[in-house]
């Protein structure tokens, strides 16, 4: 069984922001030599997610005015985490309603996926470094 690992770096400009990603992850998966297997993308950092969805810029806009009715930014003073000294606790909600990451089948060499899927990087507290991990097992 092969096993490959490649992190992706990023620093979105924005507080909140989202990446699509899947093109990293194919030049990854034909890297790895794995035609038969499993992908694991996973945000390394619990202010961030990666997830699999739509690549329609309306639908990423729903998403981050959704986010941010459920668990918005401020008052900072709303939330108990806050009291810490730190201003990202709606960054905290955010990612745990995302998720942290994505497991997608290979087969034949490439990403399975269904009509439209693709996968996305999103950060809810940006303006740094941050990075992704590509996990790749198979044959």
């Amino acid at each position: 069984m092969k096993s490959f690992r490649k992190e992706l770096w990023f620093n979105i400009p924005r507080r909140v922001g989202f990446v699509n990603i899947t093109k990293d992850v194919e030049a990854c998966v034909r890297e790895s030599g794995v035609k038969e297997g499993l992908v694991l993308v996973n945000a390394m950092h619990i202010t961030a997610s990666v997830f699999i969805n739509d690549n329609e810029s309306g639908l990423l806009a729903d998403f981050e005015k959704w986010l941010e009715q459920l668990a918005p930014h401020e008052p900072i003073s709303q939330y108990r985490h806050n009291n810490t000294g730190e201003d990202n606790a709606d960054a905290h909600l955010k990612r745990q309603i995302m998720g942290r990451e994505v497991v997608v089948a290979i087969t034949n060499g490439k990403l399975d996926f269904g009509p439209w899927e693709q996968i996305f990087y999103g950060e809810f507290d940006g303006r740094r470094n941050k990075r992704v991990l590509i996990k790749i097992i198979g044959e």
